[in-house]
């Protein structure tokens, strides 16, 4: 018998999107840099590589992100916490607080400057032993943390 478990999900924080850009322009750039050496330096007929290039860089850089922000969403109740992910490849994750052994706060200087983090929860076991919900307004992710402390602590009296 399976559980019901269609629940209302809490979507991330919108700056996720901007952040997400942010991340992804500045990965792709050595990309776009190459290119251009190439273009440059004469090594591939004029056009024939960078336009795809910078095609694709924008591409990437501002529609990848609304899409992915559009498909995570969580929902932490009183046992667990889940996070659902995905549209081609969906993931749905239920993490109940009694298999978590430690939660991590984290944040990059892009989250910081924007005011986001990522809770990360560390659970017993192989398989997905780590599950990161990324997104979070600071205060969110602490306050979660902190949430799901209490409820272990309170499971263990």
């Amino acid at each position: 018998m399976t559980e019901n478990i269609a629940t209302e999900l809490t979507p991330l924080d919108p700056a996720f999107v901007t952040t997400t850009r942010i991340a992804t322009a500045i990965g792709l750039l050595p990309f776009v840099i190459g290119a251009g050496v190439l273009e440059v330096a004469q090594a591939v007929p004029p056009g024939s590589f960078i336009v795809p290039m910078l095609l694709f860089y924008v591409f990437v850089a501002f529609t990848v992100p609304a899409r992915k922000y559009r498909h995570w969403g969580y929902d932490m109740g009183t046992d667990r916490l889940r996070i659902v992910r995905g549209y081609m490849f969906y993931r749905d994750t239920i993490v109940p607080f009694g298999r978590i052994q430690h939660i991590d706060v984290d944040q990059g200087p892009i989250d910081r400057r924007y005011g986001l983090a990522t809770l990360t929860v560390h659970t017993a076991g192989n398989h997905n032993s780590k599950v990161a919900l990324p997104g979070l307004a600071n205060a969110d992710a602490l306050a979660m943390r902190e949430a799901i402390r209490a409820a272990i602590r309170q499971d263990s009296l």
